[in-house]
């Protein structure tokens, strides 16, 4: 166990950092033995079995070429709960948590909510909320048939009844209203990746991250005119954006006649989110 532990701490902090390859240590020994932190210092004089080592041994191949470790294990934590990923969908971020505890903070003691995921990917969003809101009726709305089945798994595992629905937003139409929308769409410019983790960028889905630069909020302009068709009289918006375009996207939705629009910034202290509601005029 010892001779593991620092095998794989001199190979990974200097690629990963300290903090990250401890997190990676744990998720290691989580996923091969079923160890939390204080099984592993339990058990720090053990001797692991040839097939652990074995197994390790080709975990480690794969994060030294930089692969997440999300997806060579297949799961991902998010708001306390293990999701399956797979490269067809994003890993869940720490800051989408926040997304999700903003909503929750907000409408936990509110029953019967009706509430629309826009660009789902793994369906993290939406199940989460299905599983913190009280009897809500939650649709999630994904492109990527791939993503749908991930969703839909992870939907089937964790015990909700969210429905994802398999539709390019630009042409999706829908009659149904809600209390609530959420999105986290694809807002990373272009000429970003250049300055992103290889971790990111060889291998999570392009599709799912970048916009063009020329058009940076090309999803958002499309998620405001579902919003303004599909919203409860009084309903409100979340999203999660990229903080280079905050003010340009609160001014987007001023002129569209939302109200209350609020930027709030994530434990980073990055403008992360907006929220806003609208009121439809009598």
């Amino acid at each position: 166990m010892q001779e593991t532990l620092k095998k794989l701490r001199d190979s990974l902090i200097p690629i990963y950092g300290k903090g990250e390859t401890e997190a990676i240590i744990r998720i290691i020994f989580h996923y091969l033995k079923g160890w939390s932190l204080t099984d592993m210092l339990i058990h720090s004089d053990e001797e692991l079995s040839p097939y652990i080592i074995k197994e390790i041994d080709r975990i480690l191949d794969r994060l030294l070429n930089f692969e997440p470790i999300q997806y060579i294990t297949g799961e991902a934590r998010f708001h306390g709960m293990e999701f399956m990923v797979t490269p067809d969908v994003l890993i869940p971020r720490p800051e989408t948590d926040e997304l999700v505890d903003l909503i929750i903070d907000e409408y936990k003691d509110i029953e019967d909510l009706s509430v629309l995921d826009i660009c789902s990917g793994s369906g993290c969003i939406a199940i989460s909320l299905a599983r913190n809101l009280p009897f809500s009726d939650v649709d999630g709305v994904e492109i990527s048939p791939a993503a749908i089945t991930v969703a839909e798994e992870n939907s089937k595992r964790l015990k909700t009844k969210v429905k994802f629905i398999e539709e390019d937003i630009f042409a999706w139409r829908t009659s149904k209203k809600y209390d609530i929308i959420v999105s986290n769409p694809p807002y990373i410019a272009l000429s970003e990746a250049k300055d992103m983790e290889r971790n990111v960028t060889d291998f999570e889905p392009h599709s799912a991250l970048f916009v063009p630069d020329e058009d940076p909020l090309l999803f958002y302009s499309r998620i405001v005119e579902i919003a303004l068709s599909s919203l409860k009289s009084g309903g409100k918006l979340f999203l999660e954006i990229n903080p280079r375009f905050s003010n340009e996207l609160k001014n987007l939705l001023i002129e569209q006649g939302f109200e209350n629009v609020n930027i709030v910034k994530d434990s980073s202290a990055k403008e992360r989110f907006i929220e806003c509601s609208y009121r439809i005029s009598q």
